[in-house]
């Protein structure tokens, strides 16, 4: 498992964004603020079901992370897994408590489509959370 310090981790505990990068089909970056949840070393995302990073990422898993402060820059990397359903329920808690009881399971308006979780364990920290 990767581990990061205490600073690091209370820092995930109270960013509400982060950056995600997918990449698209011929091969350029996508890369879109989303909300997440940091839990045992693996960042969870919600979607929707027809949004463009589902689409990347059912095609390559491969993702990059950044925090958005760059004075202390965290960036990660790791193969995302797609989950359909089935959400883990401490997920699930873990988002209404971050985000003011925003169910993540809940589907969007409009033609967004079923709701997606995005699993990406840690593959490795690039920057984590220092200067170089």
């Amino acid at each position: 498992m990767v581990t990061v310090d205490r600073e690091l981790l209370a820092r995930l505990e109270r960013e509400r964004s982060v950056w995600l990068c997918t990449l698209r089909p011929d091969g350029s970056s996508h890369v879109t603020p989303v909300w997440f949840v940091y839990s045992e070393a693996t960042w969870w995302i919600g979607s929707a079901e027809r949004n463009r990073k589902i689409r990347n990422l059912a095609r390559d898993s491969r993702v990059s992370l950044a925090l958005e402060d760059g004075r202390a820059p965290a960036v990660a990397e790791g193969l995302a897994r797609l989950h359909r359903g089935g959400f883990p329920a401490e997920i699930v808690a873990a988002f209404a408590g971050k985000y003011q009881g925003w169910d993540v399971t809940a589907p969007e308006g409009g033609a967004a489509g079923a709701r997606v979780l995005i699993e990406v364990p840690v593959t490795r920290w690039l920057l984590e959370g220092r200067a170089q």
